[in-house]
């Protein structure tokens, strides 16, 4: 098993095995690889996928529990939720935000539970209405900075469902400038301006392994 945090667009498996879906990065040149659970090995893994050279990471430990626990400690952990929303003529509803085709997706309020949290975000960033929510589909992990602090963000992904009749209000306080309809043919070519936890996403939706 596997947990995979994006540090901007580059992978780092926190794995307890290495499988047929990891070995390639191992075996490439700029991938950092570490197989010794300490608290310095966690910081110079953190510091190597900070650098621009890095093409990806993999941390292996036979206890992937212990192995999460003691990278999680080194960030901020927040976590989110959002979703994949579907319509009757089985297109997928995408956002523009902050330069990049997105989903919409937020942070999860005290005693929220998770399904609520993303029906909610879903209803807020794009004005839609009667959003059914269907199955989880995966989660997903990146980090990124918010001023001094180094955030962990773990991101639960919902299939959802939806009309396709209603008008869209873009949360633009999130950034978001522009929201659509895109058929499922399409979607590869909005994923060449997106985010790799968003194709990691669809994947879990239409071809799932």
């Amino acid at each position: 098993m596997y947990i995979k945090i994006y540090f901007n667009d580059k992978p780092l498996f926190l794995c307890d095995a290495v499988d047929s879906y990891i070995l390639p990065y191992v075996h490439h040149d700029d991938t950092v690889f570490i197989d010794e659970l300490n608290s310095h090995t966690v910081k110079t893994m953190i510091h190597e996928m900070l650098q621009p050279k890095v093409h990806a990471g993999v941390f292996f430990n036979k206890n992937l529990d212990e192995l999460k626990k003691s990278f999680f400690k080194k960030f901020t952990f927040i976590r989110a939720a959002g979703g994949l929303v579907m319509n009757e003529k089985d297109e997928a509803l995408l956002i523009f935000r902050k330069g990049k085709w997105d989903l919409p997706k937020g942070k999860l309020n005290k005693s929220e539970k998770l399904e609520a949290c993303a029906i909610r975000e879903v209803e807020e960033e794009t004005g839609i209405k009667k959003v059914k929510l269907r199955k989880l589909l995966t989660l997903t992990y990146h980090t990124y900075h918010e001023g001094t602090r180094f955030i962990l963000k773990e991101s639960h992904w919902f299939m959802m469902k939806a009309k396709s009749d209603q008008l869209f209000t873009p949360q633009k306080e999130e950034g978001i400038l522009e929201i659509r309809w895109a058929k499922k043919e399409e979607l590869p070519v909005y994923l060449l301006n997106s985010y790799p936890s968003v194709a990691d996403v669809l994947k879990a939706a239409f071809n799932p392994s």
